[in-house]
């Protein structure tokens, strides 16, 4: 099943220490598979608050992501990111080919009746 890194990043103030890390980016994930999916694109809200940009980068799977995440090529990096952008950063599995909710449905339905 592939998986996500999303990342929701607040208060970017250009920085040189930002542009090297987006510069080399990509070169960290690159051999784990990863591609960008979004990258600080347009946003609307529908709901809610959502300050800030977006960019999401999917993986073959589960497993290449962590490594990508724990590689010593990105912890290298990570820092020039870290200390001048704010954010929330997630590693989350996708879904199968072929998945339907009905058993999440069923859950809910389930849990609601014993409330």
């Amino acid at each position: 099943m592939p998986a996500y890194v999303i990342a929701h990043l607040q208060d970017a103030a250009p920085h040189p220490e930002i542009a090297e890390y987006v510069e080399r980016l990509p070169g960290t994930f690159q051999p784990f598979g990863g591609r960008y999916l979004v990258h600080m694109t347009q946003h609307e809200v529908k709901e809610g608050s959502w300050p800030g940009a977006v960019v999401m980068i999917g993986f073959p799977g589960i497993a290449e992501a962590r490594a990508w995440w724990d590689s010593p090529e990105y912890r290298e990096i990570a820092p020039l990111r870290s200390r001048h952008i704010d954010g929330d950063i997630i590693i989350v599995e996708g879904v199968p080919d072929g998945y339907t909710p009905t058993a999440a449905a069923r859950a809910i339905r389930d849990a609601a009746g014993s409330v």
